[in-house]
C-alpha cells in the first residue's frame, strides 16, 4: 500500500495567508519542505482523502490525475478539507470527456456544505458534475476501489459527526487520522484488536499538548501508547505526524528532529510512503 501527501498544513496553511509571525516569515525565506498547503492525500493512486481548495494546486505541482479520480472520502466539512464549489468545473463546458462517475463519502455535514452549492452553480450544472454522495454511519465498512473502509469517529468539531478511517487492502492496513484528538471512547472500542501497518496521525500543534480538537507530539506518543496496549501496532508499524499549524512553532527541519527519535516521519507536501 502507498499513501501520497499533497497537502500537510492546518486551515490555513503554512506560511499562513495573512501571517508575518516569525515562523511565517522563515518559512517563506526558507521554502522547499516548509511551504505546506491544505490537507489531501492520495491511497494507492485511487482513493483520494478529502478536497481543498488546494485541490488544484496539486493537480499542478504534484501530478494528482483528477480527471481519473473516481472516489472520495471526505474527514469533515471544514474548508480546508472540503471545497465543493470546485466540483462544479467537472461538468462538461467547463471540462470535456468526463470519465465517469465520482463517488463521495462523508458525513451529513459534508452532504449539506455540497447542497448549499446549488444557487452558485444551478440545477443543470450541479447535474453535469456527475456525482453521487454516499452518507456513510460510523463504524460501518464499506467496499470502493478494492478497499474496505470504516468510518471512525474523530473528536473535532462538536457540531458534525467528523471522521477518520481505516482502510485496508491486499492485506494492508492504514489508521488516518487527521483532524482529531484523543479517538472517543466509541472509537476506541472498535479499534480493539485491529492491526495496522501504517498511522498517519494529526500533529496540528507540534510543541504544545491539546488532545481535544487536534494532537501535538506529546499526544501522539500517548495515542502510539493507547493504539499499543489495545494490540492495535507492533514493531513493523510506521508513523507518520502531519496537518502542521504555524501556531506549534517547528518549522520542517526542527520538527523532524523532535519527532525521529520517537520512530516518527513527518510528513511534508509531496511525500510519498510505501508500506
Amino acid at each position: 500500500m502507498k499513501i501520497q501527501y499533497f497537502g500537510t498544513a492546518a486551515a490555513e496553511g503554512w506560511p499562513g495567508l495573512f501571517c508575518r509571525c516569525p515562523v511565517c516569515t522563515e518559512a517563506r525565506r526558507r521554502g522547499g519542505k516548509n511551504l505546506r498547503t491544505r490537507s489531501q492525500a492520495m491511497v494507492d493512486g485511487k482513493l483520494l482523502i478529502d478536497f481543498p481548495a488546494d485541490s488544484y494546486l496539486h493537480m499542478l505541482r504534484d501530478g494528482l490525475d483528477l480527471p481519473g479520480v473516481h472516489t472520495l472520502i471526505l474527514t469533515h466539512s471544514h474548508q480546508d478539507h472540503w471545497y465543493p464549489e470546485d466540483l462544479a468545473f467537472r461538468g462538461e463546458g467547463f471540462s470535456h470527456s468526463i470519465d465517469g462517475m465520482l463517488d463521495i463519502y462523508g458525513n451529513e455535514a459534508c452532504e449539506k456544505r455540497l447542497q448549499a452549492i446549488l444557487p452558485v452553480v444551478g440545477q443543470g450544472m450541479m447535474d453535469a458534475m456527475q456525482l453521487r454522495y454516499h452518507t456513510v454511519e460510523p463504524f460501518r465498512p464499506f467496499e470502493a476501489e478494492g478497499f474496505t473502509i470504516t468510518a471512525l469517529l474523530a473528536l473535532h468539531n462538536r457540531a458534525e459527526r467528523c471522521y477518520i478511517y481505516s482502510i485496508e487492502r491486499d492485506g494492508k492496513s492504514l489508521l488516518y487520522a487527521n483532524d482529531t484528538g484523543i479517538f472517543p471512547e466509541e472509537t476506541w472500542r472498535y479499534l480493539a484488536g485491529r492491526h495496522f501497518d501504517l498511522v498517519s496521525m494529526d500533529c496540528t500543534m507540534q510543541q504544545v499538548p491539546e488532545g481535544t480538537n487536534h494532537m501535538g507530539i506529546a499526544d501522539n506518543l500517548r495515542l502510539r501508547a493507547m493504539l499499543q496496549e489495545r494490540g492495535c501496532v507492533d514493531e513493523g508499524t510506521r508513523y507518520v505526524v502531519t496537518h502542521f499549524s504555524h501556531n506549534g512553532g517547528l518549522l520542517h527541519e526542527e520538527l523532524e528532529e523532535q519527532v525521529k527519535p520517537h520512530g516518527f516521519l513527518a510528513a511534508y507536501d509531496g511525500l510519498t510512503v510505501e508500506f
